[in-house]
């Protein structure tokens, strides 16, 4: 039986109608889901209910939402329409995001997102089972519910990194989505999972563990290699510090230091030979014999579902090439 993988896009990648054309293709090679972050382009709940009427089959995802973005209300409504919409088949994916996203296009101060996100999540499933709202900001007021059919077992996975936020992960959530991970720490993570999930009453099994990983699959392994450099490169010198801190507590403060020195300000395109190690754990690249062989360990470091981060600005062409590549179904 082929292993469960889904499929995502870098949250650079702008063209509205080329997300529809991600999720059918995945739909007709045999991918389980297709995840759509949201940055500051589209409304991803939007473009998801757009690419709800064009698939049938496989599940759709906000991979993730920010919880500053929008109530705990307004994501209940969200998560609901979405529910009903696609016929079931819609997953809530959140997040915490990152101070410079939240302050900088939201104007919220980025404080406490550990509480934010346990208010968010609480919240939000009590509206979706179909009860009123448990207030927290304004307790005086009159709580209310939604005017829906309840939804109480539409999945909310959470995306998280530290150990506190994947604790709470255990505890709260249906699935976890960690990004930019290396996959042999995954045990680690999945552990912090354990002791959050102990913390649940009845607690019956883990949150499903569905990694994002870059991935660049190409005929020459020398491109392959190089469009997954760009990726590592940019998220650790464009994109705050989350992620190189992350990769610094897990032991590879060497690698995140190589690449920081390779790519001077206004560039990050580079990871030198010194930090190999990170492409290895971090991103699935190569031809595609080598790019399922790297998939591979994902699988077997405990990922259930593998989410396939594809690359901004691909041609058609490439987009299929990649997904053909990597289908979980037979060839």
């Amino acid at each position: 039986m082929p292993h469960r993988i889904a499929v995502s896009v870098m949250p650079l990648e702008n063209r509205r109608e080329i997300f529809s054309y991600i999720a059918a293709a995945a739909e007709r090679l045999g991918y389980e889901a297709f995840f759509l972050p949201e940055a500051w382009a589209y409304d991803a709940t939007v473009v998801l209910a757009e690419a709800a009427t064009r698939t049938r089959r496989i599940l759709l995802a906000s991979g993730v939402l920010g919880v500053w973005s929008r109530s705990a209300g307004a994501l209940a409504m969200a998560a609901a329409s979405l529910h009903a919409v696609s016929g079931g088949r819609f997953i809530l994916g959140l997040g915490a995001s990152t101070a410079q996203l939240t302050e900088g296009l939201h104007d919220i101060p980025f404080t406490a997102p550990i509480t934010r996100m346990r208010r968010v999540v609480t919240q939000t499933r009590a509206l979706l089972r179909g009860e009123r709202v448990p207030l927290a900001a304004a307790p005086h007021a009159r709580p209310l519910k939604l005017n829906l059919p309840p939804a109480p077992d539409l999945p909310i996975y959470l995306a998280s990194l530290g150990p506190q936020a994947i604790r709470l992960t255990g505890e709260l959530a249906d699935g976890w989505l960690p990004f930019l991970y290396p996959h042999t720490c995954l045990a680690e993570g999945i552990a912090l999972l354990r002791e959050g999930a102990a913390r649940r009453a009845g607690a019956d099994g883990l949150p499903a563990v569905c990694p994002s990983v870059p991935v660049a699959v190409d005929p020459d392994a020398a491109k392959a290699r190089e469009r997954a450099a760009w990726f590592i490169a940019f998220y650790l010198t464009s994109m705050g510090t989350l992620y190189r801190g992350s990769l610094v507590r897990q032991g590879f403060a060497r690698e995140v230091e190589a690449v920081l020195a390779a790519n001077p300000k206004g560039q990050a395109a580079v990871v030198p030979p010194e930090a190999d190690e990170l492409l290895e754990q971090l991103a699935v690249f190569g031809t595609p014999d080598q790019a399922r062989a790297r998939l591979a360990r994902w699988h077997a470091a405990g990922a259930a579902l593998p989410i396939l981060l594809l690359p901004p600005n691909l041609t058609r062409d490439e987009i299929d090439f990649m997904l053909t590549a990597l289908r979980p179904s037979p060839p």
